[in-house]
């Protein structure tokens, strides 16, 4: 089992950037990020390939976030640009080995942190 512990969260104005940090216990092959609003479902947001770095981003935050990882920190990151209000949400770090079937679904993951809010105010 990873453990995993993110931070970084917090209130920033539309336009601001916030900059989120995964702390992991050990690496896997793929590491993402997720972030749910109350009532909806968790949604993967941004997916890396631990081996070659190989990312993948869905379309709302395509250009704006950028997920990476510093293996010698064993913490992964995203840093969030340009942020609007429907960016709202907590946001969580997962882990897993090999490609999920779905990327974005939660049902793919079993090792996630605790989340951290991030608040978009307009």
């Amino acid at each position: 089992q990873v453990q995993l512990v993110e931070s970084g969260g917090g209130s920033v104005q539309a336009g601001g950037s916030l900059r989120l940090s995964c702390v992991y216990t050990r690496s896997t092959s793929y590491m993402a990020w997720f972030r749910q609003v109350p009532g909806k479902e968790r949604e993967g947001i941004a997916i890396i390939n631990t081996g070659d770095g190989d990312t993948y981003y869905v379309d709302s935050v395509k250009g704006r976030f950028t997920i990476s990882l510093d293996n010698a920190k064993n913490t992964l990151y995203l840093q969030m640009n340009s942020l609007k209000p429907e960016d709202t949400a907590m946001y969580y770090c997962a882990a897993r080995e090999g490609w999920p079937i779905t990327w974005t679904s939660r049902y793919y993951y079993k090792d996630w942190g605790q989340g951290t809010q991030v608040t978009v105010s307009s």
